[in-house]
């Protein structure tokens, strides 16, 4: 089945103004590293169906896929808040598209796969080392509940490319329902090509919002979609401790998607500003700004879009402006929600953002973002030892007290039962993220020793967050001293 695979490629029958057709150049040396079978089976693959070798042929260009047509996709965007007229895949190739049984199309993409017309005068490669963190982290977010694009397996080699030093080239197959950008339509609005803007909004109605069609002002509503999609997306990351890195309007999906892993972090100790991106030397994308970054990149969406909206450019605008007006309060709920899931609270009260506001200007600096929310995960009301435990961490004795008192009064109030509340906090607060310094293992061993083994722990465990998994507890600890020491830029 495999070998035979039924391509249904809709992206490829748009015109050549989307894409450059391109196919994978071999790499050097190439070898299976990792399979992810959560995504095997997504697909529809059984273990049967797969011949490590004829993949490793399809995958890395040396032969044809039946089927197949590799290309390059064409987008644009801001970068760093700098419109950039043309991106597009650099170092990627779309090598085609299939269908699940429920006809959700799925894109196959590699990552790393040659030069494009694209590539800016880059090697059109990817490193190893990128390869293994956009791997496991992909994974991870789909374990915690975010949406996200996923990958289906890692291939190493023995090439080596040149990212400040020589480090092994790697190839990824990504999966996801699309890779259509923000700039994927930011490219045609900049380039006055209207009628290919008008084509990619349909194809994305299409595909991914077939309930608008047929609908009056079905653009404007598709922007509805996508301003929603993204403010949730965006909550959803705040609330886990996520740090993008590079929130740039081509890293940005029109589904909603969690795209493009570089330099990304979760929080160890709490940080609001934290920048997890060694290149961002303005903060720009600081955790603390994601959610106004979200709104910028929607207001670049906008106007791309505003030739979709009205053909009166001022209804336009002003649709435009109303919608954008929304994002606030759609981020501010989904992120409230999420606090109180947090928090372990059923009801809503007028109290409840500043409750979750002045408990993180209480860790900041100093408390484990995800520890400490697991950990108050089992807080048991009644027992002072349970609530001293979390005291400890904080250096404001008297802060945290008081601040654990009116948490108390807050549950008392709602007649919270710890045992339920615990169940429901624990689905949650997860127990394992991926840390820098746990791809960084893992990356090691791979690089050093040709050995994945980390790799697939880390694949295996982080599936299930929440879940306790004794035997990976260690997993679960404050990160060691050397993890601070790691430095993350947008190559990697």
């Amino acid at each position: 089945m495999f070998s035979q695979l039924k391509f249904d490629n809709q992206y490829a029958r748009l015109p050549a103004e989307f894409y450059h057709k391109v196919s994978p150049e071999p790499l050097e040396g190439a070898e299976f590293a990792s399979l992810n079978p959560d995504v095997q089976s997504l697909l529809g693959f059984t273990q049967a169906d797969f011949n490590v070798q004829q993949f490793i042929l399809y995958v890395t260009g040396v032969e044809a896929w039946s089927g197949s047509e590799p290309l390059a996709m064409c987008y644009a965007g801001h970068q760093f808040g700098t419109y950039v007229p043309r991106l597009g895949d650099g170092r990627a190739v779309l090598l085609g598209q299939i269908r699940d049984e429920q006809q959700q199309l799925w894109d196959l993409q590699i990552k790393g796969s040659g030069i494009t017309r694209y590539s800016r005068q880059g090697d059109g490669r990817a490193v190893l080392r990128s390869c293994i963190r956009e791997y496991l982290c992909s994974e991870a977010m789909h374990g915690l509940g975010i949406p996200t694009t996923r990958a289906l397996a890692l291939i190493s080699s023995k090439q080596t490319v040149y990212r400040e030093t020589f480090e092994p080239g790697a190839m990824m197959l990504r999966v996801a329902q699309s890779h259509v950008r923000f700039g994927s339509l930011e490219y045609f609005y900049y380039a006055q090509k209207f009628d290919y803007l008008q084509l990619l909004a349909d194809y994305v109605i299409r595909e991914h919002y077939p309930d608008l069609e047929g609908q009056t002002d079905v653009y404007q509503k598709l922007f509805v979609m996508v301003l929603k999609k993204t403010a949730k997306l965006i909550a959803q990351w705040q609330g886990v401790g996520f740090a993008h890195g590079v929130l740039n309007t081509d890293n940005m999906s029109i589904i909603g998607l969690t795209l493009d892993y570089g330099p990304f972090a979760f929080l160890d100790t709490y940080e609001a500003n934290y920048i997890c991106n060694h290149s961002d030397t303005s903060g720009r994308y600081a955790f603390s700004q994601q959610p106004q970054i979200g709104l910028f990149n929607l207001s670049c969406l906008a106007q791309a879009m505003l030739p979709l909206f009205d053909d009166d450019p001022e209804r336009a605008a002003e649709f435009a402006k109303a919608e954008l007006a929304h994002y606030q309060t759609l981020y501010q709920t989904a992120y409230l929600n999420i606090s109180r899931d947090k928090l372990g609270l059923f009801e809503q009260e007028k109290g409840d953002s500043e409750l979750m506001a002045s408990l993180l200007a209480l860790m900041e600096g100093q408390v484990d973002y995800t520890l400490f929310f697991r950990q108050l995960s089992a807080l048991y009301v009644e027992q002072e030892s349970s609530q001293n435990a979390l005291a400890e961490q904080f250096s404001n004795s008297r802060g945290v007290s008081d601040w654990l008192a009116r948490y108390r009064v807050r549950l008392f109030q709602e007649k919270s039962n710890d045992t339920d509340r615990h169940a429901r906090m624990k689905t949650v607060n997860a127990k394992y993220i991926l840390r820098n310094h746990m791809a960084e293992s893992a990356i090691k061993l791979a690089e050093n020793e040709n050995d994945f083994s980390e790799v697939e722990r880390l694949l295996t465990l982080l599936r299930r967050p929440f879940d306790e998994q004794p035997s990976y507890a260690h997993y679960a600890q404050k990160p060691p001293a050397w993890a601070g020491e790691i430095c993350i830029s947008c190559s990697s």
